[in-house]
């Protein structure tokens, strides 16, 4: 499956979900924060992805994704402020994050918040590279 039908459907299904405008669901655009979504709101945009992508993804998948099977109290210190092996991890699965700004700031609570449209793309890549092997 190529990128551009991923992102298609990523599109597709946030505009859907969350009865966002196609102008504001961008890459860069964060899901929770800026597009205003909730917990049920991402169930139902993973939903809609397998009915048209044929991929499934549950809620736990995508936590697991971005914390890259780091355990919790590795992920984040005794205040759920996220550690560095936590920063790095999210690094890798949101580049887009400024880890410099972030050290020794960012909850634990507040990871999610930072999760793009074009995050959403790559854990739908990753769930498609894992489905094929």
């Amino acid at each position: 499956m190529d990128r551009n039908t991923i992102v298609e459907a990523v599109t597709e299904a946030v505009i859907d979900a969350l009865g966002a405008e196609t102008d504001e669901v961008v890459p860069e655009a964060t899901l929770l924060d800026d597009l205003g979504a909730e917990s049920i709101d991402l169930l139902d945009i993973l939903f809609r992805l397998e009915r048209s992508l044929g991929i499934k993804i549950q809620a736990a998948e995508l936590a697991a994704y971005v914390q890259g099977g780091i355990p919790d109290e590795e992920f984040g210190d005794e205040n759920e402020i996220v550690s560095a092996a936590g920063l790095a991890q999210l690094k890798k699965v949101m580049p887009q994050i400024d880890t410099a700004e972030l050290t020794g700031k960012l909850e634990a609570t507040q990871v999610m918040g930072l999760f793009t449209v074009n995050n959403l793309v790559g854990l739908v890549e990753h769930r498609a590279a894992l489905a094929t092997v």
